[in-house]
């Protein structure tokens, strides 16, 4: 395979991480809201909370895309479809991320918000200077994995008008007639990313317990 053709690929790779990543921020922004919503006593929260987590997580994905897709349109917006793409796996992911960060929010100590409490801490300044930062690290694990998913599932925006890697090795298959390596190599991009991240997390984990002890 000539190096034009591989450096198509590795562009459209790039371009399938940075809508991952933006997605998988925003995603993390939007669960930490939702997975407190669902812990609230207050069932005005968490009831469209656990609904919000019960659609997106139910619903295919592909549905989704095509849904917020033609969404736009019929608001009277027209959006690119990078931007729908962004949103859809935002809110997928936000639906996840929020389930993993509910069990990450309920194991913080008690002793913890205790003593926040006799320091004086009112509850907004525990949820952002204990329960996230504690959350986030018992969860981080199921956060990388997430991520990793999200970066493969991100082959399906494509079906709203985004040339990302997948659709980029399609497109390269149709006029080069050469399918077998372009989509070997896109495998193998995929491989690569997802082999980071991974890694990735495993370093963040070992930071984090080394700097517990």
């Amino acid at each position: 395979m000539s190096w034009t053709l591989f450096w198509l690929l590795a562009q459209a790779c790039g371009y399938t991480v940075l809508i991952s990543a933006v997605s998988i921020v925003i995603g993390l922004a939007i669960g930490i809201v939702i997975s407190a919503g669902m812990l609230s006593p207050n069932r005005w929260l968490s009831v469209p909370a656990r609904l919000f987590v019960s659609f997106f997580r139910g619903v295919p994905l592909l549905v989704q895309l095509l849904l917020i897709y033609n969404l736009f349109p019929a608001l009277g917006v027209n959006v690119p479809g990078v931007v729908a793409a962004v949103i859809g796996l935002s809110l997928c992911t936000a639906a996840y991320q929020a389930e993993n960060l509910r069990g990450g929010f309920s194991s913080v100590p008690r002793g913890l918000l205790e003593a926040a409490d006799m320091a004086g801490l009112d509850h907004a300044q525990q949820f952002r200077r204990i329960r996230v930062p504690i959350a986030l690290r018992l969860t981080l694990p199921a956060l990388v994995n997430e991520a990793i998913m999200i970066l493969k599932a991100s082959s399906l925006v494509s079906v709203v008008g985004v040339v990302e890697l997948t659709r980029m090795a399609q497109d390269l298959a149709a006029s080069t007639y050469r399918p077998l390596e372009l989509f070997a190599v896109a495998g193998c991009l995929y491989l690569v990313v997802n082999w980071l991240l991974a890694a990735g997390g495993a370093t963040a984990e070992r930071l984090l317990r080394w700097g517990r002890a």
